[in-house]
């Protein structure tokens, strides 16, 4: 028993920095960061006590990761998230959270949220800086429109229309990924 604890401390000694990276480069908010990697670790303890065979654990705890942070994208976002659809017209509008497969979806779902969460970073990361802060703000940590202003000075209107592009770049930039799950 003292032996797989230390095989298991050295798992998270090894990939405990890799993995909070991963995670917080995909999960704005640290604590919920934070909660995912513990939740990853814990996942791990308990395959284990389980006699789990796990043959590759970096990339096993890879998985896990994607799967919280869908998980959390689904819990947390469906509202807010929903208001970026990607189709131009009301009618034909995709909202991003039906972007994500299933967690029951396996392999082929596990792949589709990872590409899906993947796209989005590199969208918002293509976004110019006003813009993207307040999709962040607005969006994914779920601030108010009112509380982005008091805490950074620029008006309300102003936050409205910098995020109103981002949506707008955003669409464009995802049109190719909707175009590619929604494929029959």
């Amino acid at each position: 028993m003292a032996d797989q604890d230390e095989r298991i401390s050295e798992v998270v000694r090894r990939e405990e920095s890799r993995l909070r990276n991963f995670i917080r480069r995909r999960v704005a908010n640290p604590q919920d960061a934070e909660d995912i990697l513990q939740d990853v670790f814990y996942r791990l303890l308990e395959a284990n006590r389980l006699l789990m065979p796990i043959d590759h654990v970096s990339g096993w705890l890879f998985r896990v990761a994607t799967n919280r942070i869908a998980d959390l994208f689904r819990k947390k976002q469906p509202a807010r998230l929903g208001d970026l659809s990607i189709a131009d017209d009301d009618e034909s509008a995709l909202h991003l959270e039906d972007l994500f497969a299933s967690t029951e979806d396996g392999p082929e779902g596990l792949y589709e949220r990872s590409v899906l969460l993947d796209a989005l970073e590199l969208a918002l990361d293509e976004l110019p800086e006003e813009q993207r802060a307040v999709f962040v703000a607005h969006e994914i940590e779920g601030r108010s429109f009112k509380e982005i202003s008091e805490a950074t000075g620029v008006g309300v209107n102003t936050l409205l229309s910098r995020k109103r592009y981002a949506v707008l770049r955003l669409r464009e930039q995802l049109q190719d990924i909707h175009d590619e799950f929604t494929k029959g």
